[in-house]
């Protein structure tokens, strides 16, 4: 009896035992298959855009200075008007260019008398040369026919006279020659002043608007050729009906800016966006700044944009259409030279070696090391490791991808 009240309390505890180690096991944690986000490979079309903010300036923009010096007689323009290229801005009074146009024309027509003049002496000259060389042949004749009829003496007398009258002649030539000149002269003179005097009137150069006034009637305005602390302008003109929008490339960019690249112009004040290209570049690197002015054209023949205004411009520096792309945060140690991304493939994490292209503000081109239809694990990389298994959920934004 004895016996069997030991079996039977040994059975207890074996029993108890049994159920107390099986609590201890199903106590013991498991490790849990970590969840990672993860995005597709595909492809896309790829745009790098540069955004810039620039200010609208005018295509010219000048003071109008006069050459000449003299008192404003007459302005004709005022602020914001517009005017035409060849159209008269203002007229000076300066009576000593007056003079001296006067005098330059005075003295060319004295050239012109003294050329008359001259051709007149040369032509009296020639017919005196052409009478004694009619003498002396004559006298010359009747010596030679009769001989001794004609003293020797008349025949000397009319020789020499016929050398004197050639003589006269090459000096009437010369006189005549030396008068021409003059008359050039005087009429180089008389252009000269006639310029001079043609400054007192001074003209628009180009189409534009006049966007400030700095003389009136009775100022005095120095010669434009003096210093810039005495000359003062009449007008400042600038050309509005074609604007220009200097863009500061990053020194990164550089390398993309092509002439005739396409840009949208987005004019928030006016609510529009103008379509334009890139017209001409400094292709030189300003080291203060270390970007490069890059210049936009923009036609503005309605007058709606008005120099000063901010414009946010988008340069198109490259598009890659249809091509393999991953979301820009599924790659490690881009623009290094060693670039990778954790592929998940059945469940398992696989470190691959990548080659980049284009890269955007979201996505960058694959060259190689992943496929289209790959799972790319996107986000912090932090702890993965390769030949982990993980658990892939597709990311955020390509939930909404596919929503769409």
């Amino acid at each position: 009896m004895a016996n069997l009240r030991y079996m039977c309390v040994l059975g207890v505890l074996a029993v108890s035992s049994a159920g107390f180690f099986t609590a201890c096991r199903s106590n013991t944690p498991v490790a849990a298959v970590p969840v990672v986000p993860v995005a597709t490979a595909g492809p896309a079309t790829l745009e790098n855009d540069l955004v810039l903010t620039a200010e609208f300036r005018p295509y010219q923009d000048v003071d109008v200075m006069a050459k000449v010096a003299g008192y404003v007689r007459s302005i004709r323009v005022d602020i914001g008007d517009h005017v035409h290229a060849g159209e008269v801005l203002a007229t000076l009074e300066a009576p000593e260019i007056e003079d001296e146009a006067a005098k330059a024309k005075a003295g060319m027509a004295a050239a012109q008398a003294n050329v008359t003049t001259a051709q007149a002496e040369l032509e009296h000259a020639q017919a005196s040369e052409h009478i004694a060389l009619l003498s002396f042949q004559r006298i010359q004749d009747v010596a030679k026919r009769d001989a001794g009829l004609v003293p020797r003496q008349d025949i000397d007398v009319a020789e020499a006279r016929s050398l004197e009258a050639k003589a006269q002649v090459a000096r009437a030539e010369s006189a005549l020659k030396a008068a021409r000149e003059q008359l050039d002269e005087a009429k180089s003179e008389s252009s000269r002043a006639a310029a001079m005097l043609a400054y007192t009137t001074i003209s628009v150069p180009f189409n534009g608007v006049i966007t400030k006034r700095y003389a009136s009637i009775g100022s005095m305005i120095q010669a434009g050729i003096s210093s810039q602390t005495q000359a003062m302008p009449v007008v400042r003109l600038a050309q509005n009906d074609l604007l220009r929008l200097i863009l500061p490339v990053p020194v990164s960019d550089v390398a993309g800016v092509r002439d005739g690249q396409p840009v949208d112009v987005s004019v928030t004040s006016l609510g529009r966006t103008l379509k334009g290209k890139v017209t001409r570049y400094a292709d030189s690197v300003q080291l203060a700044t270390r970007t490069m002015d890059t210049e936009v054209d923009v036609p503005n023949s309605d007058g709606s944009l008005v120099p000063g205004m901010y414009a946010e411009v988008h340069l198109h520096l490259a598009a890659r259409p249809s091509v393999l792309s991953v979301p820009l945060d599924a790659v490690d140690g881009i623009g290094t030279s060693t670039e990778q991304a954790y592929v998940v493939r059945d469940g398992v994490v696989r470190l691959a070696g990548v080659t980049t292209g284009l890269q955007t503000a979201t996505r960058i081109e694959i060259l190689s090391g992943v496929k289209a239809g790959d799972k790319v694990i996107v986000g912090r990389h932090t702890g993965l490791s390769d030949g982990e298994k993980v658990t892939p959920v597709d990311a955020t934004y390509e939930q909404a991808e596919i929503r769409k």
